[in-house]
């Protein structure tokens, strides 16, 4: 078993400070500021979780995601939000990201392994019930000598139910 930087170290600060930033620019919607956190090669997935026996050794679908992303996709999804094609988002979704139970584990000098669990409140319009959304996030954040900080370069998001209860996946984990 890996052992988790302790929360005192400035690299398990860095990476709190990372996902807390990157809440705020989902929540206010600030799409273009959050793609300029990932780097080009990002790996944006969430598989797709089943209930299975304990001893089956899988919980999520083999070769299933709810969706499986690069920069591209990703920037492209962004591009679609700006445009009166976005009609799961129109009126857009109110949206508040809670991030807590980070921990943080040195991969590299270059790269931290980053655990964290991810409340999604959505709400929509004024007729819908608003939605609750619990997950877990392996991400890996690189450091770009570049622009100095670090960046992410690899997402997995483990939602905690089979059954997601929103009606669309439109949004931003």
């Amino acid at each position: 078993m890996r052992k988790p930087l302790p929360f005192n170290d400035i690299r398990h600060h860095q990476a709190h400070q990372f996902l807390v930033d990157e809440a705020y620019l989902l929540d206010a919607q600030q799409y273009e500021a959050w793609l300029d956190t990932m780097t080009d090669d990002i790996h944006y997935v969430m598989p797709v979780r089943v209930t299975t026996a304990r001893g089956a050794g899988f919980d999520t679908a083999p070769g299933m995601d709810h969706f499986d992303e690069d920069k591209y996709s990703l920037t492209q999804r962004v591009a679609r939000m700006a445009t009166e094609h976005v009609w799961a988002e129109d009126p857009p979704s109110r949206l508040r990201h809670f991030i807590t139970n980070v921990r943080t584990f040195d991969e590299d000098p270059a790269h931290l392994l980053v655990e964290s669990a991810e409340l999604l409140f959505r709400s929509r319009g004024d007729v819908n019930e608003s939605v609750l959304l619990s997950c877990g996030r392996e991400d890996l954040l690189r450091w770009d000598e570049s622009q100095d900080r670090w960046k992410l370069a690899r997402r997995k998001i483990i939602a905690d139910e089979s059954v997601l209860r929103m009606q669309n996946l439109a949004v931003f984990l």
